[in-house]
């Protein structure tokens, strides 16, 4: 994607310390289904397909389908300071979130080196139900920028994105003119009919990240940071996460669409 570049900024990361923290205390206790005033009308986990998503994030739930972005003769971003692939690492990154999601049905879009079509990720994500989708990438930009971002669309998908976006920046190091957390329409956050977010854990374009994205150990902690997001997610629903975005009636993306779109 061609980023909109902002000024370099520095996160007040208490809220998602207290947040973790009380997922960790709730889970302890055994309380981890609970049930809070955010959540849509289903609070069993029961939560279903829907076309719009104009509603609030999902709780509950218990399947995660995870796309590692790219795949095949698409290689994605290629650093030009180590050579690392984005397809590569990306695929290494799903496989550490499954791993640290115990208890959860986990579904790899893919689990090899193969090229996947965008719209049959769509088709394939959609033939489940009760589940959240992942799709995890890497970014590439001008080389002074750096740190993690996070892309949604359905209002559905808000406290999940929001969630998501905190945990990174928890492992991120540094950040530097990124986007933070993004409301786009993409084929992977408009077009399934689940609750969907697409993850940038990082930019190969900047020396010191793509060193950092080619380190296994640092992966981990990215891996391990965006799982418990999940979790806290099911765990409570949209609490904590501000308030909703208003409802947008934006069409299907398709490949014509223009990449601010």
């Amino acid at each position: 994607m061609d980023p909109f570049f902002g000024i370099g900024k520095t996160h007040d990361r208490t809220v998602m310390k207290v947040f973790l923290s009380a997922f960790a205390v709730i889970s302890s206790l055994g309380l981890a289904s609970c049930g809070t005033g955010s959540q849509s009308s289903s609070s069993s986990g029961s939560y279903g397909r829907d076309y719009w998503g104009h509603r609030p994030g999902p709780k509950g739930f218990r399947t995660v389908i995870l796309d590692a972005g790219h795949g095949g003769k698409d290689s994605g971003a290629v650093s030009a300071h180590n050579g690392v692939k984005e397809k590569d690492i990306a695929l290494d990154m799903v496989k550490r979130i499954k791993s640290e999601l115990p208890g959860y049905r986990v579904i790899l879009m893919r689990s090899n080196d193969e090229f996947i079509d965008l719209d049959e990720r769509v088709r394939l994500a959609n033939k489940h139900g009760d589940a959240v989708l992942l799709s995890v990438h890497f970014n590439s930009g001008p080389s002074y920028i750096r740190g993690p971002e996070t892309y949604y669309w359905r209002v559905d998908s808000h406290g999940l994105a929001t969630r998501l976006q905190d945990a990174m920046e928890q492992v991120s190091p540094i950040e530097q003119s990124n986007r933070e957390k993004v409301r786009r329409r993409l084929r992977l956050t408009r077009n399934p009919e689940i609750p969907c977010v697409l993850l940038e854990c990082g930019y190969l374009s900047n020396v010191s990240e793509a060193q950092l994205a080619n380190d296994a150990r640092y992966r981990a902690r990215m891996a391990s940071a965006i799982a418990q997001a999940i979790k806290l997610q099911s765990a409570v629903g949209d609490a904590g996460t501000g308030s909703l975005p208003p409802p947008l009636n934006a069409p299907p993306s398709r490949p014509t669409d223009s990449p601010t779109s």
